[in-house]
């Protein structure tokens, strides 16, 4: 591999302008090496160190030489290494493209990438992975006000290194490289406006497609405690029009049996039939059948373990035997939490402002500014 060398004069480390609020973002971990294309000039450095210039566009490559001990081209360091784009270069890792600076940080036989970047820059990446940019700007600015809220809440329980993933355990973040207009619009528009409830943050959950109607974040959540009033469900009477509206989804017996077996019930399932139903009909818990007897297991526990993607929803109309396992349908893509972004489309077509669409998935929270 063709090493980069870093013989440029160093610079000294001076103090930057301070961000509204920097987000640190993992974007991969358990890395041996790494490559990293540059569109442009880069300061690659340790944290207190010294700059180091690359002029033009690279290909770096990052390795783990040694226990905690990483290298660039001649550089090595085993504190994390950062690669600092300057203004309009573009850093790319794994085909998206990425604005911030990149933390390259040792841990032991492997290291991580972390990106720091702006809030609201972070949300040019999240906003057309969460909710399509082709969707009704008012749609998008209800997104982004709901995005930059629960990015908020994130950083209340950041890890050590980052605060948030780049994926669904957070939110979907594939860079901010790459902007559309509608998405630049819907994130300057609504500029820092967060939601409250009674002066305090919360987790401003959303999902695809609601089934017509979103339900009390504590069937999904598990806690016990009284759900604060935006979170306890909201109507909703435009997300028929999708495809995710009504669904059919063949699971395999296997799947099922799988599921079942590490949740202590032992044996082939021959019936399954929904225990208890929320007041929009998601089902909470379902009980299963063995020759060995049965057991009642959370509907939301058996979806993530059979596939999210394949079990869209929880709220399920039917429950069949089928050849070579269990035949169900259902409304509904999602927790069913919070904002439905079918749903929030809809209203849009329908006329009505990113402020009306989030009163009526968080009601009686507050619009404000941070």
């Amino acid at each position: 591999m063709k090493k980069i060398l870093l013989l440029i004069v160093p610079l000294l480390l001076t103090a930057c302008a301070h961000a509204e609020q920097t987000v640190r973002v993992q974007l991969a971990d358990g890395l041996k090496s790494a490559k990293i294309q540059t569109s442009g000039k880069v300061y690659i450095y340790t944290e207190g160190g010294k700059k180091y210039k690359v002029s033009k566009p690279e290909t770096l490559h990052a390795n783990l030489v040694a226990k905690d001990r990483l290298q660039i081209g001649a550089l090595t360091a085993e504190t994390p290494l950062i690669i600092e784009p300057t203004a309009d270069v573009k850093i790319t890792f794994e085909k998206n493209t990425y604005i911030g600076k990149l933390h390259l940080i040792p841990a032991g036989t492997t290291f991580s990438i972390v990106e720091y970047i702006d809030l609201e820059d972070y949300l040019l990446g999240v906003l057309p992975y969460e909710m399509s940019y082709s969707w009704p700007l008012e749609a998008l600015k209800a997104q982004a006000v709901a995005a930059r809220t629960y990015t908020h809440m994130q950083l209340k329980n950041a890890k050590a290194d980052f605060d948030l993933y780049n994926d669904v355990r957070s939110q979907m973040y594939k860079g901010s490289g790459k902007v559309y207009d509608s998405v630049r619009q819907a994130v300057e528009g609504t500029h820092g406006q967060v939601l409250t409830y009674k002066g305090e943050l919360f987790n401003t959950y959303y999902h695809a497609n609601c089934g017509g109607g979103t339900d009390d974040a504590h069937i999904w959540t598990g806690s016990s405690a009284s759900t604060i009033k935006p979170l306890q469900g909201a109507s909703c009477k435009t997300d028929s029009h999708s495809k995710s509206y009504a669904w059919k989804a063949a699971i395999p017996g296997k799947s099922i049996d799988s599921f079942v077996n590490k949740n202590g019930l032992s044996g082939t399932v021959t019936k399954i039939k929904v225990q208890e139903r929320t007041k929009t009909k998601r089902a909470v818990t379902l009980q299963f059948t063995t020759a060995k007897g049965s057991k009642v297991l959370s509907c939301a526990k058996f979806r993530l373990a059979v596939g999210a993607s394949l079990l869209k929803s929880c709220k399920i109309n039917s429950i069949g035997k089928d050849k070579g396992g269990f035949a169900f349908s259902g409304n509904g893509y999602g927790h069913g939490i919070g904002m439905c972004q079918d749903g929030a489309k809809g209203m849009a077509e329908n006329g009505k402002t990113y402020k009306q669409i989030l009163e009526n998935y968080f009601p009686s929270s507050d619009l404000t500014t941070r």
